[in-house]
């Protein structure tokens, strides 16, 4: 099973992961978190994160998620990236993290798909859905 991880502003992630467990009525398996706070470096703190990586990996791989592409968890996050290997998505939300946990059995590359589609077709109008 491919593992997830995410790297965020503060406790963003440690928040959605909380709201995954009550949606899902218990906690995914290989799934962890890293918030950021405003003074971290990213050199200072990457072998924090390499050492989360490795705690949420099995042996299939890891996709790590992020809040905004160009801020210091994304910067962090392109710094542990292997293509194939370790695959990483911004822009997560709510709808992101719960088809990636869905898909995450089904390969590297179906898991990117899938997460990406479910983070933008959970960002709709609600007017007219």
């Amino acid at each position: 099973m491919i593992g997830i991880l995410l790297i965020t502003h503060g406790t963003f992630g440690e928040s959605l992961i909380q709201n995954v467990c009550h949606v899902l009525n218990k906690r995914p398996q290989l799934i962890g978190q890293f918030g950021v706070a405003a003074q971290d470096d990213p050199l200072d703190i990457l072998p924090m994160a390499r050492l989360l990586l490795k705690e949420v990996d099995d042996g299939e791989g890891v996709l790590i998620m992020t809040d905004i592409l160009g801020a210091t968890p994304a910067n962090l996050v392109l710094k542990l990236l292997i293509p194939g290997r370790v695959e990483g998505i911004a822009g997560v939300n709510m709808p992101m993290l719960l088809r990636a946990l869905t898909y995450r059995k089904n390969g590297m590359e179906t898991l990117l798909q899938k997460a990406i589609s479910g983070g933008h077709d959970g960002v709709v109008n609600m007017h007219r859905h």
